[in-house]
């Protein structure tokens, strides 16, 4: 059995051997994809829809749901064009659990590049335009899915409240 570093070693010698660069891309694209994609059965996916269902009855929430189980409310859909993939964004924003619990809050500005956040935010920073404030129930399949992070656990369903104050 190879150690770490044979491993790397030898994958590092494969990847030399490969004769395009193209090639090269492909593989590594290909990589990427595998090792950071979580995929959920669609059991799965409906235990977090009826998870986040049963929050918003509870709750007395009224939101809208995305083809890809989004669930979004726009406040205020903001002023200009809409945010696209290629944007960064200045935002604020607070994200918590469906218990209440707060795992994130950002109160001072902050920007991000739309193409490097979860793929909730994505969906629905692009639905918005600057000024805009809207508010996500984001379930492990467009958040973190099983990774688990310093205050988020694996396969939490979140809640973010955020507010778009410029566009570049």
């Amino acid at each position: 059995m190879l150690n770490q570093n044979e491993s790397w070693n030898s994958i590092i010698i494969i990847w030399q051997e490969l004769p395009f660069k193209k090639m090269r891309i492909i593989i590594l694209t290909i990589a990427l994809v595998l090792v950071s994609c979580t995929t959920y059965s669609d059991e799965e996916i409906q235990e977090f829809d009826e998870q986040i269902e049963v929050y918003l009855k509870k709750q007395k929430l009224s939101y809208s749901r995305s083809e890809d189980g989004l669930y979004y409310r726009i406040e205020n859909a903001g002023k200009g064009r809409k945010i696209q993939y290629n944007d960064s964004v200045l935002i604020t924003y607070k994200g918590s659990l469906l218990d209440g619990k707060i795992v994130d809050y950002q109160k001072t500005p902050i920007w991000f590049a739309v193409k490097d956040l979860i793929s909730g935010w994505k969906q629905g920073l692009t639905m918005v335009s600057k000024e805009a404030e809207l508010k996500l129930i984001v379930p492990p399949q467009l958040g973190y899915g099983d990774h688990e992070l310093e205050s988020i656990p694996i396969n939490s369903i979140l809640i973010y409240e955020l507010k778009v104050f410029d566009i570049h």
